[in-house]
């Protein structure tokens, strides 16, 4: 696993688990800290996904960037060896 992989890894990781926090919360609304820690998670998600931009482009299409193109550049998906 190259580094661009394994930093797209954190950042699933950590929308994953704001995302289970989320609904925690839902029917724990005063679980200040699950509340606490949703932030936290929130808070790395964020700069790593900052990080993630500078190295390598945005992850979505639909993020801001000065090139609107630049999400589309390699390697594509299907460019990667097999199994990583």
């Amino acid at each position: 696993m190259n580094d661009r992989q394994k930093l797209m890894k954190q950042i699933a990781s950590l929308d994953f688990a704001i995302i289970e926090l989320h609904i925690f919360l839902n029917t724990h609304p005063d679980d200040m800290v699950a509340a606490q820690k949703m932030d936290e998670y929130i808070e790395k998600s964020n700069k790593l996904r900052a990080e993630y931009e500078e190295k390598y482009g945005p992850i979505q299409s639909t993020d801001i960037n000065s090139n609107q193109w630049a999400w589309i550049s390699n390697p594509w998906p299907w460019d990667n060896e097999e199994g990583e």
